[in-house]
């Protein structure tokens, strides 16, 4: 038995090393890389200087420049998946629950944003939303507008929006899928109201895709970097175009993994608390 069980063993090692190794070399390699540049000495003259030091660390966190981008991003991450979660909450609950014979058509332009590269939506959306577009052409009509969008957090959400609103859409549908339809059934037999049905019963069963969209969400969004770029103009400053700024513009290399892992730090630890909080509320529900 005791063999049996060795062998066992080590054919799992065998077949999981392949994707320890990936991995190891695309995951864990880079990141304790970028540990190690954090902590290098800062060099004008070459990407880092000798020695070892906490000193970047210690300009981040002290400077208000770098803390205010560090809760500006937050604050529009956030604020993107608030609006993603809203929008993609019906939109996944139709899909998973609806009968007509155009789901597959409604699921192929759920699907149909992915199919264009990030660079090319941005584009389209300056085209939109510029003061002589198509929407502050709508706007003016209406007597609203214009409305500067582009250069401004505004038109920098909107495109983010549209960019991550199929991944929260996702998750969530087939969280919903996966209820079994014999519960909302039996809750309205019981006498349960459709608005009941779904807070006691459809939103509970479904927090695990909601977990799952909203930290795919968050995270890609607190990194975005094209977006920010493009529709903020050098204006709206992120976390992730100064990262890339001190990289490449500035050569200063540790000060700028300093400044990723410090971002990654805090957005790793809003999820933490996230999950932790809708973990409690799920019981509850429960």
């Amino acid at each position: 038995m005791n063999q049996g069980a060795t062998r066992i063993t080590l054919l799992r090692w065998a077949f999981a090393a392949p994707a320890l190794m990936l991995v190891t070399l695309f995951i864990a390699a880079p990141y304790l890389n970028i540990v190690v540049m954090s902590l290098r000495s800062p060099s004008n003259v070459q990407a880092f200087g000798p020695g070892f030091t906490l000193q970047n660390y210690v300009r981040v966190l002290s400077d208000r420049l770098y803390l205010g981008l560090l809760g500006d991003t937050l604050l529009y991450a956030a604020v993107t998946v608030a609006l993603c979660l809203l929008l993609a909450y019906p939109t996944a609950l139709h899909l998973a629950r609806t009968q007509s014979r155009y789901r597959g058509l409604m699921y192929a332009a759920v699907l149909s944003p992915l199919l264009t590269g990030v660079v090319v939506r941005c584009f389209g959306w300056i085209v939109l939303l510029a003061t002589q577009g198509l929407v502050n052409d709508a706007l003016r009509r209406l007597g609203i507008g214009p409305i500067q969008f582009l250069y401004r957090p505004l038109g920098m959400v909107i495109a983010l929006v549209h960019v991550f609103l199929p991944f929260m859409i996702l998750p969530i549908k087939n969280a919903i899928e996966a209820i079994d339809p014999r519960l909302e059934e039996a809750a309205r037999t019981l006498g349960a109201t459709q608005a009941k049905v779904f807070l006691r019963v459809t939103l509970p069963l479904s927090m695990p895709g909601v977990q799952s969209g909203v930290i795919l969400v968050f995270v890609l969004a607190a990194s975005a970097y094209v977006i920010p770029m493009l529709l903020g103009g050098g204006r709206v400053q992120t976390m992730a175009t100064i990262i890339v700024q001190q990289l490449l513009g500035g050569l200063l290399w540790p000060f700028g993994a300093a400044l990723a892992l410090v971002l990654s730090c805090a957005v790793a630890l809003l999820l933490v608390i996230f999950a932790l909080v809708t973990r409690r509320a799920m019981r509850r529900l429960a």
